[in-house]
């Protein structure tokens, strides 16, 4: 219908055993009607040395981490300047953007001072948090008055059970993985930003889909890494290892991922996370949609079901 389009980030879709510089092509992003495609074609990616593709052929990150590269960040500049070239070269035209980060699939890497800013934040552990985020969500009228707390499942410790080592551990997880929300959050609203001050940004409609199934419960009761001390395990490792290494959370050395008490904590008020689809823990995730002067009761919060084959028909019907 005239639109320029473009899938910029995490591309799942596509077979493994087609995904090099031979193809075939026909199910990646350019063979599957996207215009331009610039990211990486797999379920998770190092957030600092990703393996990139713009569109078929394979390029190398821009810089390293040690000078300040970071994959989200990259990725919203990219965008931006394909926003800025489509405007200055096709300006009549409409354009659809497909944007996804890798954050916060695992490997959980945001940048030092993000983690920094959540140094003691979840020492209380999940327990405590998930009965603040309940209140929370009730006083932001998320959530009905007068719904009840679903009780932690078994198999899943009280934070008050819980060695000092467990505690610690778990603590500074929590804080890496909170910092890679909160930065993945800051990078998408300087996304949003720019695009609103661009011309016609305030008649642009947006679709902000968060998570995709979940807390995920794949590190296991413990939490997991992926290097050299994890070598052979899975990642799956004890908490003395994981404690040795605590020091590279979030940077480029260790692949961490949080403990399954936290998944199960970030999908308050529901029970369990992803990998149990039986309860909505596992399924349902917020939706964002914006679209200033447009919609008929903006800054609403909705509790009708959707789903994520409604939103293509969504986006079509107000095109």
């Amino acid at each position: 219908n005239g639109y320029s389009t473009a899938a910029i980030g995490k591309w799942h879709n596509t077979p493994q055993w087609e995904i090099s510089p031979v193809g075939p092509f026909d199910r990646w992003p350019t063979g599957l009607g996207f215009d331009h495609f610039y990211g990486f074609m797999s379920g998770e990616d190092d957030q600092w040395e990703p393996h990139l593709f713009d569109n078929t052929t394979p390029v190398e990150s821009p810089q390293r981490a040690a000078h300040g590269y970071h994959l989200t960040s990259d990725l919203v500049d990219h965008a931006l300047r394909w926003v800025d070239e489509h405007d200055a070269l096709a300006a009549a035209k409409p354009y659809f953007l497909y944007f996804a980060t890798g954050a916060a699939h695992q490997p959980h890497n945001p940048p030092a001072e993000w983690i920094a800013r959540n140094k003691g934040r979840f020492d209380g552990g999940w327990d405590r948090y998930r009965e603040e985020a309940f209140a929370r969500q009730k006083r932001l009228g998320v959530i009905p008055a007068n719904a009840q707390l679903t009780p932690r499942p078994e198999g899943l410790p009280a934070w008050d059970s819980l060695s000092p080592d467990q505690k610690k551990l778990y603590a500074r997880q929590m804080e890496v993985y909170s910092a890679f929300v909160e930065h993945t959050d800051a990078e998408v609203g300087r996304l949003i930003q720019e695009i609103r001050s661009r011309p016609g940004g305030q008649n642009t409609l947006i679709f902000y889909i968060v998570g995709d199934n979940g807390g995920s419960a794949e590190g296991g009761l413990d939490g997991s890494i992926a290097n050299e001390a994890a070598s052979g395990t899975g990642g799956q490792v004890g908490v003395a290892t994981q404690l040795a290494q605590l020091d590279k959370f979030g940077g480029p050395d260790v692949a961490n991922h949080y403990a399954a008490g936290w998944a199960w904590a970030t999908t308050t008020p529901f029970q369990w996370m992803k990998q149990v689809a039986s309860h909505f823990g596992g399924t349902r995730n917020p939706l964002i949609v914006s679209w200033p002067g447009h919609t008929g009761a903006p800054a609403a919060v909705r509790g009708q079901f959707g789903h994520v084959n409604d939103i293509a028909p969504t986006i079509l019907e107000a095109a």
